[in-house]
């Protein structure tokens, strides 16, 4: 099986709701990573997984509209808790719609610090 990962960085805002969790509570930054991880048997005619530019640019287009924003007024999350379990379900519904994947598996992984991710795919 093979597989392929491409990462990027950005800042975001947000604030935790439904509960009592202190300094969560109030909007604040993190420095968000996101890794992408695709899987699949086979490589195509030149020998990739996938264009890598093109997954690429699809992960920037998507990252572009959270980028130095604040989560809790983006559509995906109105009325919902910003979590970061949920941030990396939106990215990654919102890149396998964007991105040309085939029969590609894809995960997404999120990262709010050096210790701290969640992650999701579907098999």
């Amino acid at each position: 099986m093979y597989r392929l990962s491409i990462a990027c960085d950005f800042i975001a805002q947000h604030y935790l709701v439904g509960g009592d969790w202190g300094a969560e509570n109030v909007r604040h930054s993190h420095a968000y990573k996101v890794e992408v991880m695709l899987r699949g048997p086979a490589l195509d005619r030149h020998g990739y997984l996938v264009d890598i530019v093109g997954l690429q640019s699809a992960l920037d287009e998507v990252i572009a509209q959270f980028r130095d924003r604040t989560l809790n007024e983006l559509e995906p999350f109105v009325g919902l808790n910003p979590s970061l379990e949920r941030f990396a379900r939106v990215i990654h519904d919102q890149l396998h719609a964007k991105a040309d994947l085939g029969d590609l598996s894809l995960a997404v992984k999120v990262w709010e610090n050096e210790r701290a991710w969640a992650s999701y795919g579907r098999e």
